[in-house]
């Protein structure tokens, strides 16, 4: 009786999810849950103890200098526990040691000085222990929480680090390639592709040849084979984050010497496609290329330097009007338009929420021609966001961040230059103790309670003033 190896049951699990015979020689599909996250839930993990939670919490927030060498600490020992990865030979101890060096990246390496350390240990541990997890004998989960952790430390080195987009360049693009990896792997690889050109990257060859990576896996096929829906979508994701550093002429310009239509303009009808997929994702991740390309389609006739009022330099801005791509404009904007209000039983009650909230900020911009909104709250006031190129790069560094986004943007300097924030308003509150932040600041704190009182009584008005008639012959 033959061996019953896992290769074999890797296989029959995979040919029962696919429902086709595969060939193992060339068709052996790795598999990773679509719920699968870089966030530690394993009690096994040195920095998942639950009775340092709140001590921990307050280590982040709290900015004195023995926070800030608590912080110091925490990233060392995580940096320390991932330079011993290389040699343990368990894939799960591998793997809970990258998600513990994530942690600590995003949340514990803050600061100029956290950007040091990693800097410092980027040769000797980070990029060995990555570049192991990404090899074909590592599991999903391993190569996953590998691009993970490179997505994060590209953050965190900030810009002008071209050697370490070109050290991680080819290897990513390999296997974003190779359709026998799991869908969120080469997903996950891609982004972290695209954030290290996006940050690390000054621009050139680099960041076109991951455009046309995204180009070409967001197609309904790749390289002989089904394009799954949810890879397409991160791929669209990708390109709109590239493209944010693109000009506006080369995204949706037409006719431009030397290139022809841009990328938008190009990229397009596909676009409309993915608009009628029946995936959310992809729909939305359509729906926000086509915004950003509106977007820049308008600021196309706009001359800062030029006279007139605001009416006149509106009536100047670029538009879809005469030109090749004006039916195809009108038809996505109906279709983003029926998006925004679409009922129906096909659809879980949460689905169609989450789409008509989406397609609703998409269909100001794409049909009347409204700048979006995005306003993100910290503990020093708000920042506000009022175009998609920085919406789509605030979502993009967010999903990477996860809960260290508000510790890194309020500490990162390359975060506050591109989103033009001023870390000393960031930071402005942060010598108030935790029972003044919890008096000030929660919803049982004074502020809440007299803007709770204000609210009520404007209400009370309102609804007292659209009653009123009927009392009028009283």
């Amino acid at each position: 009786m033959p061996k019953n190896t896992k290769k074999a049951a890797r296989r029959r699990k995979t040919q029962g999810i696919e429902g086709t015979d595969l060939d193992a020689s060339t068709k052996e599909i790795d598999v990773l849950s679509d719920t699968y996250t870089i966030l530690s839930d394993d009690l096994s993990d040195p920095f998942n103890d639950e009775a340092e939670e709140e001590e921990e919490y307050e280590t982040l927030e709290d900015d004195s200098p023995d926070a800030v060498c608590a912080r110091e600490a925490k990233l060392l020992d995580c940096l320390s526990l991932a330079s011993t990865l290389s040699s343990e030979k368990r894939a799960a101890k591998r793997e809970q040691g990258l998600r513990t060096l994530f942690k600590g990246i995003t949340q514990y390496a803050t600061g100029t000085r956290g950007q040091e350390l990693i800097e410092s240990r980027l040769d000797e541990v980070i990029l060995p222990i990555c570049t192991q997890g990404l090899t074909g004998k590592a599991s999903p989960a391993e190569q996953y929480a590998s691009c993970r952790v490179l997505e994060a430390t590209a953050i965190v080195l900030g810009h002008d680090q071209d050697d370490f987009v070109h050290s991680i360049l080819q290897k990513l693009s390999i296997l974003v390639k190779v359709i026998q990896r799991a869908v969120q792997v080469r997903g996950a690889a891609l982004r972290a592709l695209s954030m290290a050109c996006f940050i690390c990257s000054s621009g050139g060859d680099a960041t076109e040849a991951v455009l046309n990576l995204c180009e070409q896996v967001s197609a309904p096929v790749f390289r002989e084979e089904a394009n799954p829906d949810s890879l397409r979508a991160v791929a669209l994701d990708c390109w709109a984050l590239l493209s944010t550093t693109i000009e506006d002429v080369y995204l949706a310009g037409n006719e431009v010497p030397g290139i022809g239509d841009g990328r938008g303009l190009v990229i397009l009808p596909l676009l409309s496609k993915c608009l009628d997929s029946s995936n959310l994702d992809l729909r939305c991740a359509a729906g926000e290329c086509v915004a950003l390309i509106h977007e820049a389609r308008l600021d196309l006739g706009i001359d800062e330097d030029e006279g007139g009022n605001l009416s006149e330099r509106r009536y100047r801005r670029g538009s879809w009007d005469g030109s090749e791509w004006e039916v195809l404009m009108d038809e996505v904007k109906q279709r983003v338009a029926e998006l925004s209000v679409e009922s129906g039983k096909h659809m879980s009650k949460k689905a169609k929420k989450d789409q008509r909230a989406t397609f609703r900020e998409f269909m100001a911009t794409i049909v009347d021609d409204e700048a979006p909104e995005e306003i993100v709250s910290f503990r020093g006031g708000q920042l506000t966001l009022s175009t998609w190129k920085e919406i789509i790069q605030l979502n993009f560094v967010r999903h990477c961040l996860q809960s260290g986004f508000q510790h890194q943007l309020m500490t990162n300097e390359t975060l506050q230059m591109i989103f033009g924030a001023n870390g000393e308003i960031l930071n402005a509150n942060a010598s108030l103790s935790q029972l003044e932040k919890r008096h000030f600041m929660s919803k049982s704190g004074e502020a809440a309670k007299k803007a709770y009182k204000e609210r009520n009584k404007s209400r009370k008005a309102k609804i007292g003033a659209k009653d009123s008639f009927l009392y009028a012959d009283e």
